[in-house]
């Protein structure tokens, strides 16, 4: 089975976006399906406005067609709204295609909080390029019924895993005063980081991670320690290093670092809000609370093996399973168009 992905977010970005689409597709290759991905690495980019790390693909029609095309997949799925995921969707619709999407960026207030948009017209927007899908993957139960809520139709669940042989409790130390209190993800205003930085706390405030707001963030609070954006074992080791996570976004739809928190032996510290509640739910494995500096102090209290033994529950086993099922009830016939002229090879995840 082969499967074409059109996504706007891919290497070498750092999100979770990507590193969901891709761990799903490494561990679909031994289920007997074959994921591809339609990327921005096939055309020329632009740097997003007031955004310069994200990078937009300038696509054309004619060019995604031949993509497709040469890709001849069983089943497409668009992973995100921007250029290509419009471009894809508009070629799906066009030949007939059916086609299955999933929600991963609440950008609603992602927007609201950079210009004076109204939400309301970004959610009409979002069910407008969604309602044609087969299939709208939610990462959990609470978004698919917020989604459903909010006018969206065929909404399925798509769970997250996490990788336990990379992220796992190992002998790290930074030399930094400790408790350490880890935050990891994007610097930027939408991921509410000085709800977390103006807390009065023992220990140190370590930030893991990059984005436009680093640099101001960075002048605010001097004595927080900013060690920018970490892959593969080095953001293992910053997992392990830490004694708490902290997530403070009140917007993200799953929040993947909370995965590869507990999975590194640390309890979480969260606001009570969609994304960690989901994830944690009643689990003895972090303190969610409206003071997030109560949240913090309470979360040093929890054993690592709790969140041990939580996250071994959650493979990317399953959630490839998850993907490839939710997919295989909308197989589109794409494999019989007609072969391209010239080929134009499509961007492949190299293992």
């Amino acid at each position: 089975m082969r499967i074409l992905v059109a996504t706007d977010a891919w290497h070498p970005q750092v999100n979770g976006v990507v590193r969901t689409l891709t761990m799903m597709a490494q561990a679909a290759r031994p289920l007997g399906v074959d994921v591809s991905f339609l990327t921005p690495q096939s055309f020329r980019t632009f740097a997003m406005p007031s955004y310069p790390d994200l990078r937009l693909a300038l696509p054309w029609p004619s060019a995604i067609a031949r993509l497709i095309a040469e890709a001849r997949p069983d089943s497409i799925h668009i992973a995100t709204e921007g250029p290509i995921g419009l471009l894809a969707r508009r070629h799906c619709r066009r030949h007939g295609l059916p086609f299955t999407t999933s929600f991963h960026t609440r950008f609603p207030e992602y927007i609201s909080a950079r210009l004076p948009v109204p939400e309301s017209w970004i959610w009409a927007a979002l069910r407008a390029f969604h309602g044609a899908s087969q299939a709208v993957m939610a990462a959990t139960p609470a978004l698919a019924s917020e989604l459903r809520t909010r006018g969206f139709r065929n909404v399925v669940l798509w769970p997250r895993g996490v990788d336990t042989d990379q992220f796992h409790p190992r002998p790290v130390d930074l030399g930094l005063p400790r408790p350490v209190f880890l935050c990891v993800g994007r610097v930027a205003v939408e991921k509410n980081l000085e709800a977390f930085l103006d807390l009065d706390l023992p220990g140190t405030k370590l930030i893991v991670g990059d984005g436009p707001a680093r640099a101001a963030l960075a002048q605010k609070y001097p004595h927080a320690v900013f060690h920018g954006a970490r892959q593969g074992d080095e953001l293992a080791e910053a997992y392990a290093a830490a004694d708490v996570f902290v997530f403070p976004s009140r917007t993200d739809t799953f929040g993947l670092v909370l995965l590869e928190a507990l999975a590194s032996g640390l309890p979480v510290a969260a606001f009570p809000v969609t994304g960690p509640r989901d994830v944690i739910g009643a689990a003895p494995v972090g303190v969610l609370n409206n003071d997030l500096r109560v949240a913090c102090l309470a979360a040093l209290t929890i054993s690592p093996q709790a969140c041990l033994a939580f996250a071994a529950k959650h493979s990317w086993e399953a959630s490839a399973r998850a993907f490839v099922d939710n997919v295989s009830n909308v197989r589109s016939p794409v494999s019989s168009a007609e072969p391209v002229q010239f080929a134009v090879k499509a961007p492949r995840l190299i293992a």
